[in-house]
């Protein structure tokens, strides 16, 4: 499965909890639920990964913790903010890049429309 399949079943998942919640609960709360939903799915999900950085030979073993990583291919990071500042696609997209990951999902739960909420970043991903 690619990275806009993958994507695809995360949208749809999101779409699905905030229906079913609605806005205004912790990111930890979307999180748990959001990985538990797309494991039942059968997805790879890994939560609240550590990603190591580099810079001229000096390794730091904690760059960032991306909050789930899908299939080793989609970065999602997210949210329940009242509005996404214009640093947060800039940190996913420096995530995406740190990594080599193609795909990344800004979600922000705290929108009364939950497809407002959600930005897709993307690096050198083919057909995007």
């Amino acid at each position: 499965m690619n990275e806009n399949e993958i994507s695809r079943y995360i949208v749809d998942t999101a779409y699905k909890m905030h229906l079913a919640l609605g806005p205004g609960l912790l990111e930890s709360v979307y999180e748990r639920i959001m990985y538990h939903e797309l494991v039942k799915q059968g997805f790879d999900v890994d939560a609240q990964v550590p990603i190591p950085v580099e810079w001229e030979g000096i390794k730091m073993k904690l760059g960032f913790r991306a909050d789930l990583i899908v299939n080793k291919k989609v970065i999602v990071e997210l949210k329940s903010v009242e509005n996404i500042a214009p640093v947060h696609p800039k940190q996913l997209l420096t995530y995406l890049r740190i990594t080599d990951y193609k795909l990344g999902l800004l979600i922000n739960f705290n929108e009364a429309l939950i497809k407002n909420g959600i930005t897709r970043v993307v690096n050198n991903l083919e057909g995007s």
